[in-house]
């Protein structure tokens, strides 16, 4: 494999270097978009399937080679096309998606990883039915003031401590994935990256509270499915002789505490780095129209995302150095998690560029013009494609219909258009692992804690069973 790699590299090195080094041409780059055939998706196909099939056969190969399958299938994807329209072309849309997408997503999941990592819950949780469900729900509530990644980091640990006596505990965190990484982030931009995305582009910051009424006849069904399912394998450890009281006895019951509370503060830093980065160029004109560092072509990394980065890798650092080491060993904090989704996402974010080109080029063509094609429509690419950019793409086909209603930078969009987009984003990301970064996240520090949790396609019978028909219900209920 790093033979093959190393070739495959070298030649993509080769392929850039004989670029030429500017030639901004917007027209140039539509017509690429135009021209860019279907099959072009096949290497983002084969990365999924990567990712479904190889932890399933040879999950030891799969842990040392990731970042070369990864690589890989990016350029198996990167020197065709490269060939076909020119290494100049094939350097700029790399760039773009690296440099302008994928940079500042890890940044931020790395700030909220770390710091949140340095707030432990203490004391005696016992993971009966009751105290699951209010975990649940304290980690939705978050989830849309600390963002998805920074409420499931918080709440995931505890959730898997007071847990830690029973057998069958996957059900806790495939619910965990679904409530508390995806739905709970939909009623501020804070929540998720799309809705950021919509605040940027002129959606007012509070008028995600329109998705309240989904959210809570969302949680309504899911926390009723959750304590059903919960108190049959809760009976089942129970009837099989294990206990709650296995976890306290011959041990003192402490009081519930927060260690490294201070993080919050770093916390909120990081919330106001990612704020700044929308209101900088509205109120500076040094950080307006774009301005920023030239890289390549008409790639250009804005100064108000740089204050961004700068901003959440100081808050990073400042947790790192002010929270006791015994604060993290008691959340069995490690780089695991977060290395596991830099090395994956990367291959996902530069093999997933045809699939994007190809929406952009054709969104408007697919003839979406009622709340529920766009809901499902939305959604359905939010479980595979990262959703911001889905998002984006179904706004702006929103924007092309004219309708009365929000006044966006893209055009006017009605409410109920614009809920249907936004809830297909947040909510459905729940759908695959990939759906949403923290899902993955939320996987792979369940399994340094030795939960044995499903496929990729085994995760997916869980959504299907379960999520499919609350969307349905959602569908009739809110979009028809």
């Amino acid at each position: 494999m790093k033979k093959i790699m190393t070739t495959l590299l070298g030649a993509l090195c080769l392929l850039f270097v004989s670029a030429p080094a500017v030639f901004a041409d917007e027209a140039a780059h539509e017509a690429v978009s135009e021209a860019l055939p279907v099959w072009s998706i096949i290497p983002f196909v084969g990365m999924l399937l990567s990712i479904a099939i190889f932890p399933l056969v040879k999950p030891e190969w799969w842990e040392k080679n990731m970042l070369w399958v990864a690589l890989a299938w990016s350029a198996i994807f990167v020197i065709p096309f490269a060939v076909a329209y020119g290494p100049g072309e094939a350097l700029f849309r790399v760039l773009e998606s690296v440099l302008l997408d994928y940079i500042p997503f890890i940044v931020l999941l790395l700030g909220l990883f770390v710091v949140a990592g340095g707030i432990a819950l203490k004391g005696t949780l016992v993971g009966t039915t009751k105290v699951n469900a209010i975990l649940l729900l304290i980690g939705t509530v978050l989830a849309s003031w600390i963002g998805t990644t920074g409420a499931a980091m918080l709440m995931i640990r505890p959730l898997i401590r007071a847990n830690a006596w029973r057998e069958k505990k996957v059900h806790i965190i495939v619910f965990f994935i679904f409530l508390v990484a995806n739905m709970g982030g939909c009623l501020t931009p804070l929540g998720d990256p799309p809705l950021f995305m919509g605040f940027q582009r002129g959606v007012p910051f509070t008028w995600t509270f329109h998705l309240l009424p989904i959210l809570l006849f969302n949680m309504v069904i899911l926390f009723i499915v959750f304590i059903l399912i919960d108190r049959h394998f809760y009976k089942k450890e129970v009837a099989a002789g294990r206990s709650p009281q296995d976890m306290t006895d011959n041990k003192a019951k402490e009081p519930i505490r927060i260690e490294g509370a201070h993080n919050i503060i770093f916390i909120g830093l990081i919330i106001l780095g990612v704020i700044a980065s929308g209101v900088l160029p509205n109120m500076f004109d040094f950080f307006a129209d774009g301005a920023g560092i030239h890289i390549y072509d008409d790639v250009v990394f804005s100064y108000a995302v740089l204050v961004e980065i700068v901003i959440i890798l100081i808050a990073c650092f400042l947790s790192l150095k002010t929270t006791k080491k015994s604060t993290r060993q008691l959340n069995e904090f490690t780089y695991g998690p977060i290395a596991e989704v830099a090395k994956l996402f990367i291959g996902i974010f530069i093999t997933m560029i045809p699939a994007l080109m190809y929406l952009r080029t054709h969104g408007g063509e697919l003839g979406l013009d009622q709340p529920w094609q766009l809901f499902w429509c939305t959604g359905a690419l939010s479980s595979f494609l990262d959703n911001t950019p889905t998002y984006l793409v179904f706004l702006q086909t929103a924007g092309a219909l004219g309708q009365a209603g929000i006044e966006t930078s893209v055009g006017s969009v009605s409410q109920l258009m614009l809920e249907a987009i936004s809830a297909g984003a947040v909510f459905m990301g729940a759908n695959t692992y990939i759906g949403n970064a923290p899902n993955f996240m939320v996987k792979s520090i369940a399994e340094e804690n030795k939960i044995k949790m499903p496929s990729f396609f085994g995760y997916m019978g869980w959504s299907v069973c379960i999520l499919i028909p609350v969307f349905i219900i959602d569908t009739f209920v809110f979009f028809l």
